[in-house]
């Protein structure tokens, strides 16, 4: 569990690649919007279809391989008079994709903002002070995005 099966990683080279496996995962429609809606506290299928709107299959679907992904664990409840149904919730894989979810909320509010405001706001959950995600270095220091490089690591084949 949490891991791509071979086939599912296409050629070798886009297997290397973290973006490529993460979208295998993430990529399509409604999958981090059910990760969105898990950081919120929603557990349960009908919660996350009232939500989303997704259509019902899809929605199976997508839980199904968020389960299969580790990104989810499925949990048995039954409430009084009524038959067993899952429950959803984040595993630690999940709740690392929080940092996704922020980048985009981030991007969203900073590059394609909406008219009427945000529909969601980053605070930090113990004093509600406003959050933002940057890119710091070891020793603490903020940089902007023009101060980072992205390099080949040990699994490249090709420099750049």
């Amino acid at each position: 569990m949490g891991q791509l099966k071979d086939a599912q990683a296409g050629t070798d080279s886009e297997a290397r690649c973290q973006i490529v496996r993460s979208l295998d995962i993430v990529g399509e429609k409604w999958s981090l919007l059910i990760v969105r809606d898990a950081l919120r506290g929603n557990t349960r299928f009908s919660e996350f279809r009232d939500s989303l709107g997704a259509p019902s299959d899809i929605l199976a679907t997508r839980l199904a391989k968020l389960v299969e992904a580790g990104v989810l664990e499925k949990r048995a409840y039954r409430e009084p008079g009524s038959r067993e149904r899952s429950s959803y919730h984040l595993t630690e894989s999940g709740q690392g994709l929080a940092l996704v979810i922020g980048a985009l909320v981030q991007w969203g509010d900073e590059f394609h903002p909406y008219s009427g405001g945000a529909s969601s706001r980053m605070v930090d959950a113990h004093d509600r002070e406003p959050v933002e995600l940057a890119f710091v270095t070891a020793s603490g220091e903020a940089l902007g995005p023009d101060e980072v490089s992205f390099v080949p690591g040990p699994a490249a084949r090709v420099t750049w």
